[in-house]
């Protein structure tokens, strides 16, 4: 699965938001990463966090933040998760509002040699 996450910062509501998106259309299966445009994503959740419990997580680590971000409804994979989580440290850290956009593509997480007997 191809997915998305774009984690915003809003300095004046004192909150984070994470916007998950997949590509769930199977004639883009064939299509390259590089080639795929916003309309071929679809929203698959959108969650908000208190800044103030984000800022808490953070400081006690990014498996501490790791937790915190997990919902029943945004569920990310370890490696996605924690790279979520490095990427909001990054955010918490200025003073603006500001969004950033993680891509993930399983298939490049999935490679693995299998020994043959």
């Amino acid at each position: 699965m191809r997915q998305k996450f774009r984690i915003c910062k809003s300095k004046k509501k004192k909150t984070f938001n994470i916007k998950e998106f997949a590509v769930l259309d199977k004639d883009t299966k064939k299509v390259a990463s590089s080639m795929l445009r916003e309309d071929h994503f679809d929203l698959i959740c959108d969650q908000d966090y208190d800044g103030e419990t984000i800022a808490r997580a953070a400081e006690a680590g990014c498996n501490e933040l790791v937790e915190t971000l997990r919902t029943p409804n945004l569920y990310p994979i370890e490696p996605y998760a924690t790279k979520i989580a490095e990427s909001m440290i990054d955010l918490s850290n200025g003073n603006e509002d500001r969004c950033v956009e993680l891509f993930f593509d399983d298939c490049e997480l999935f490679v693995a040699e299998v020994p043959m007997d």
